[in-house]
């Protein structure tokens, strides 16, 4: 059995302005209340996934608030993303998924984390449906 890698490390954060844009440009998006996922996935040979997260300013004015809940959400996402990430290496997939937060207060982590799992159940689930139409 593998040793699941828990790590969240730089090559996974979606920093890129050009793939931030080309993401929002032709990605896919669904909710799972209090997230906002927009995600593509394209064929590859080597499997890599990267993450973006946001909480808008519109809703949390201060600095803190909003890294917290970005921090909240990256480690909700970091716990549980191994599943995702074997489904895409089988399917020779890699993947650029954005989180936005859109509840108007900060919601607990347990709250977060039943949403990531949620949202990364139905990527799976997405993934495996993009493979078999290719």
């Amino acid at each position: 059995m593998a040793v699941k890698r828990f790590g969240f490390g730089r090559k996974e954060k979606l920093k890129s302005r050009k793939k931030i844009e080309e993401l929002f440009l032709n990605g896919k998006n669904f909710s799972v209340f209090p997230l906002r996922v927009t995600y593509q996935f394209l064929p590859a040979e080597e499997t890599v996934v990267q993450v973006g997260v946001t909480a808008g300013k519109r809703h949390f004015k201060k600095a803190v608030d909003r890294n917290r809940i970005k921090r909240l959400i990256r480690e909700a996402y970091r716990l549980q993303k191994t599943e995702l990430i074997e489904t895409l290496k089988q399917n020779h997939q890699k993947g650029f998924l954005f989180f936005m937060y859109t509840d108007k207060t900060i919601a607990s982590f347990s709250v977060i984390k039943e949403a990531m799992s949620k949202c990364l159940q139905r990527l799976k689930k997405i993934a495996e449906v993009n493979e078999n139409l290719s």
